[in-house]
This record gives structure tokens, C-alpha cells and sequence, in this order.
């Protein structure tokens, strides 16, 4: 499913660079800091801001930064493992250590809690929310992908991907996005399936981190640069952030700005 507002990253981006004639050191101006201690963060399609707190409290913010939401059920299932925002009235809160997935509507009220066990699913660290409105999941024990419903039921599965592959995958990230679905294993790098959990392309592109797709193209960084490669046209763009990046907790792009999580709070720089 395409994301008109995301696909706007590459344009700005790649003609950023193509302007630099061969330069491509981004130019970020600071724009706000959020000061604060957070574990993590996340924007949807619409430019809300999702903060996860030290304490596992999610406090949601407007483009204005202005705060609009709170989700304080803290003590229920431990820490917040990953944030899924990517359905602004369904937001899916993964606690990895049990499990279990906790549906919020836009203002951060539970609409609908899923154990993973129920359907048979004992360890997993990649979820994400499926074009449908259902889940993906790589359920690492049997080593598969499985689309799961509100109510937990397996309504579909993937092939073993002992039987797929000569090598283990154990990836940390599914990202559905344009009609494909996206695993990024940080050693091995990209494996790509359609919806009918049919494997269709490994790009190997190991070592990134915070990575995000769109259309058909994929980003990430490392501890120097960030990366943007195409997916059909196989072309890979390496850009020199023009800020340290090393010490980063978390990086995001979004539209003409990049977002930069540190020790002190989140920091929002506008690409000139």
C-alpha cells in the first residue's frame, strides 16, 4: 500500500543530493528539541509523535508538538517492546517478553489486547500491522510468517524458512509496505515476500539500523551515514548526515525533516 507522504522522502532526498553534484553531506538546520529521557519514538502518516517514555508511558504529540494523548497502562505487561503507528486509529503496543499486543485508538485507549500464544506464537520480536488491518508476525520458533486477526486466529502462513533458505534468518523488523512485505535481518540484510508469503528477492545490505520503506525504495543507517537503495533500480545513495550520528538512540525521516533521538530528548532538523 502506497504512502503519498512518505514517498515524498525519496524526491527530497534524492534531488537533494543530485543538486550537491556528487556532494551528498545533507545540510540539517535544528529546527526543536523535545527535551526528555525516551526510550523510543515514532511518527505516523499524519505527523504525530509518538514518545515512549523510561517508564513505558506513550505520550502522543500533534505536528505543533502540542501533547494530545497519554497511554499510562505501564504495569500490565512490562516493557514496550515496539510501537506499530502506522493505522493513525489503530495502534499497535507489542510487549515482546509476553507476547502479547495491545490494539489503542487514536487517543490511546485500549481497544483490544492479542496473546500471540493463543495462536500458537511463543517467541517473536518482528509485528506489524498488515494492509488489511490484520498482523504480520515471524514467529521464531517455527520460522515462519504468520498474518494473525483481532482475535488471534492464523489466517495464513508462510513457507519454513529452514526449507527456504541454506541460511538463518532471525529478523527484528516487518514492514508491509506497496503491495510487498519487507524483512530486514540487521546481519544478513532485506528479504522480500509478496502477500501470499511467497519469497521473492534478498537484498544484501546488512548493518543498518532504523529502517524504513517506501514505494520502492528502502533507508537505514549506520553510526556514520544514511543509506537509500532502490529496490528495482538497485541503486544505493550514500549521504553524510552533517551531524553526529554516532551516540543517535534512534533516527527517522519524514517529508524535509530528520528526527534524532539522544540521551537529552528528540531532536528535529529540517534539511535545507
Amino acid at each position: 500500500m502506497g504512502r503519498p507522504v512518505s514517498i515524498l522522502i525519496f524526491v527530497f532526498f534524492v534531488s537533494t543530493a543530485a543538486r550537491a553534484a556528487g556532494d551528498t553531506t545533507l545540510h540539517l538546520r535544528p529546527e526543536k528539541t523535545i527535551a526528555g529521557s525516551f526510550n523510543n519514538f515514532y511518527i505516523d502518516n499524519l505527523g504525530n509523535i509518538f514518545l515512549v517514555t523510561k517508564s513505558n508511558q506513550v505520550k502522543k504529540l500533534n505536528q505543533n508538538l502540542d501533547s494530545i494523548a497519554v497511554f499510562n497502562d505501564v504495569r500490565r505487561y512490562g516493557d514496550i517492546y515496539l510501537l506499530d503507528v502506522n493505522n493513525p486509529l489503530k495502534i499497535t503496543v507489542y510487549y515482546k517478553d509476553f507476547t502479547t499486543a495491545v490494539v489503542l485508538d487514536r487517543y490511546l485507549n485500549i481497544r483490544n489486547t492479542i496473546d500471540l500464544r493463543a495462536a500458537g506464537i511463543l517467541q517473536a520480536k518482528a509485528v506489524a500491522r498488515s494492509y488489511d488491518n490484520n498482523y504480520w508476525v515471524f514467529d521464531e520458533l517455527d520460522n515462519t510468517i504468520k498474518k494473525i486477526d483481532d482475535n488471534g486466529s492464523v489466517l495464513q502462513q508462510s513457507a519454513d524458512f529452514r526449507n527456504l533458505f541454506a541460511e538463518t534468518y532471525n529478523p527484528n523488523r516487518i514492514i508491509d509496505e506497496n503491495g510487498l512485505l519487507y524483512l530486514y535481518d540487521e546481519k544478513k540484510g532485506w528479504l522480500l515476500f509478496d502477500y501470499y508469503g511467497a519469497y521473492k528477492q534478498h537484498i544484501q545490505l546488512p548493518g543498518w539500523r532504523d529502517v524504513q520503506v517506501s514505494g520502492n525504495n528502502i533507508l537505514g543507517h549506520d553510526s556514520m551515514f544514511l543509506y537509500l537503495a532502490g529496490v528495482k533500480t538497485f541503486s544505493n545513495l550514500k549521504m553524510r548526515p552533517g551531524i553526529i550520528i554516532s551516540d543517535a538512540i534512534k533516527i527517522q525521516r519524514q517529508l524535509s525533516k530528520i528526527f534524532v533521538l539522544e540521551k537529552d530528548g528528540l531532536h528535529i532538523y529540517s534539511i535545507q
